[in-house]
């Protein structure tokens, strides 16, 4: 099939790997393997996938070491699989720039979902993009969001997020000075409910003021604090 989505699936357990290799393929998809973090980095950072289902505790390097040495240099979408008793883990995963977690023991079936809604929400994917006659451009100074392409531009310079920046840039920008609480984000961006700390929703805003800051501090600078609630897109004037 032209155009297949490639993900990568990442567990040291062979008879996990085989199991989403399966239901993964059954859907399509094409499908690598790596059965430990040093083989996951070696070939997600020299491959391209357009998701990556990352476990995140591994004999040597593990799952949060893989995201974070992925994060400085490519956006590709990461979920990551965790073990119940891993709550901090997964907040420590969030922090480093992973998109979603699934908890082990899971259905294969619900790991397919999730692979679908994070491509239907990737910026770097574009075979399954909307086509559409109406435009859907947010357009302010120094900063455009083509929600058609996925796609982020400060300056003319195109910026690389993850999805889950993209998407909290946009749900911000779709509502210019209306403020929004850490818990609201949590919950309207992260698409399910989400029993963790408060600091995924700082460090993320903290990693996109980051990558909008090193082209223009005026686009930074439109995602507003505003203490003891939330967050704010403060619309630049001229």
């Amino acid at each position: 099939m032209e155009n297949e989505a490639k993900v990568l699936v990442v567990d040291d357990e062979e008879r996990i790997r085989r199991l989403l290799k399966m239901y993964l393929e059954r859907e399509d998809f094409q499908v690598e393997e790596a059965e430990n973090g040093e083989e996951a980095l070696d070939l997600s950072l020299h491959r391209d996938y357009d998701v990556i289902l990352l476990d995140l505790m591994m004999p040597g390097i593990d799952g949060i070491e893989v995201c974070q040495e992925l994060r400085k240099t490519k956006a590709t979408p990461v979920i990551m699989l965790t073990a119940k008793g891993e709550e901090n883990n997964r907040v420590q995963g969030f922090e480093v720039g992973t998109d979603d977690y699934i908890v082990k023991p899971f259905s294969p079936r619900e790991v397919v979902l999730r692979v679908k809604a994070i491509l239907r929400r990737s910026s770097t994917t574009k075979f399954l993009q909307t086509e559409t006659q109406t435009k859907d451009i947010l357009v302010y100074p120094h900063l455009t969001i083509d929600n058609d392409a996925h796609r982020v531009t400060v300056n003319e310079n195109i910026i690389s997020l993850t999805p889950k920046e993209y998407e909290l840039l946009l749900y911000l920008a779709q509502a210019p000075d209306k403020v929004f609480s850490r818990e609201q984000l949590l919950k309207d961006v992260w698409d399910y409910d989400f029993f963790g700390d408060l600091r995924t929703v700082d460090t993320h805003v903290k990693r996109l003021r980051e990558k909008l800051s090193n082209v223009s501090e005026e686009a930074a600078d439109m995602i507003s604090t505003v203490w003891g609630i939330g967050y704010k897109f403060e619309a630049a004037n001229e």
